[in-house]
């Protein structure tokens, strides 16, 4: 769950998005991966976030009584802070539905875990492309996710019970990713990232 701001009309403050797609737009160092040292993988992440956990999310929204957008674009800003008129003006010409500071590198990382990744994203602001949201501040973003909490708890607590049977769309991405032959891993890649590599590692 996080907040985001828009960068549509139809996508208003209080809705919730649940994003099919990223672009990434941060530019300093960010932990992106696991596979930095050691070892070498390279994941497929064309389709980053899970569309059958994404119909269920869908589903828990709609229950709720709120707005659900669905198979909206994500766009990763660096942060901390907001946009440039410039920039959110640049970004809607782009297509981009919703902007934030921090999903993409949890996607990404998400898929090289094998884990079945997807978001809810609250909406808080339209950005500052907006002509009567030109100034995003702080009360103002902390005011809207405030009052989204009681409604995304419940929609996380119905999300839950309904995606318990589902099967984990992720759980074979490094199958054919790890481009280091295994019995090359450093021990200490080994160690570090047993908990994801295992299975490869003992697969005979």
């Amino acid at each position: 769950v996080s907040a985001c701001g828009s960068l549509r009309e139809e996508i208003k403050p209080l809705d919730f998005v649940i994003p099919s797609q990223f672009v990434d737009r941060t530019n300093q160092a960010r932990n992106f991966t696991f596979f930095d040292e050691g070892i070498v993988a390279h994941v497929t992440f064309a389709h980053p976030v899970c569309a059958a956990l994404a119909k269920i999310l869908e589903k828990s929204v709609v229950k709720s009584g709120a707005q659900c957008h669905l198979d909206k674009t994500y766009l990763n800003m660096e942060g901390p802070q907001f946009s440039t008129l410039a920039e959110s003006q640049l970004y809607r010409n782009w297509g981009m539905d919703i902007i934030g500071m921090t999903n993409l590198a949890e996607a990404r990382l998400a898929r090289e875990a094998e884990i079945a990744y997807v978001t809810l994203a609250a909406v808080t602001d339209y950005d500052c492309w907006h002509p009567d949201h030109d100034s995003v501040t702080i009360e103002q973003i902390i005011g809207n996710l405030n009052k989204n909490i009681a409604k995304a708890k419940a929609i996380i607590k119905d999300f839950i019970i309904n995606s318990a049977n589902q099967t984990n769309t992720a759980d074979s991405a490094l199958k054919y990713a790890i481009i280091t032959p295994l019995d090359s891993v450093s021990a200490a890649a080994k160690d570090r990232l047993g908990l994801i590599i295992e299975k490869y590692l003992n697969k005979k």
